[in-house]
């Protein structure tokens, strides 16, 4: 599966399919909710959200990648990702893109 952020798949001619996505929601048990909170106080990255962060993204785009494959795209082009806070802790991340065939 080609995935690409661009409109196009360089020396492919393609046929589009339609619109696909894949979507989470993550959030951190309480404990590491906690630690991170305290973090605030002095600054610098707080690893347990830019983990849940990665997870999320990871577990959206195999999803999107997944409602593709089931329309038969060989790819998905103009890839882009959302995120929105739920409430405190947890986020939703949204990834969505076209899904097309190659000739």
């Amino acid at each position: 599966m080609i995935l690409v952020n661009t409109n196009f798949i360089s020396g492919k001619e393609i046929d589009t399919l339609g619109v696909v996505k894949g979507s989470t929601i993550q959030s951190k048990h309480l404990g590491k909710d906690f630690m991170s909170g305290l973090k605030t106080i002095v600054g610098g990255e707080i690893k347990a959200y830019t983990d849940m962060m990665n997870e999320a993204r990871a577990i959206a785009t195999k999803r999107m990648v997944e409602e593709a494959e089931a329309l038969g795209a060989d790819g998905v082009i103009n890839i882009r990702y959302t995120t929105s806070a739920i409430m405190q802790g947890a986020a939703e991340v949204m990834v969505y893109g076209t899904a097309v065939k190659i000739k």
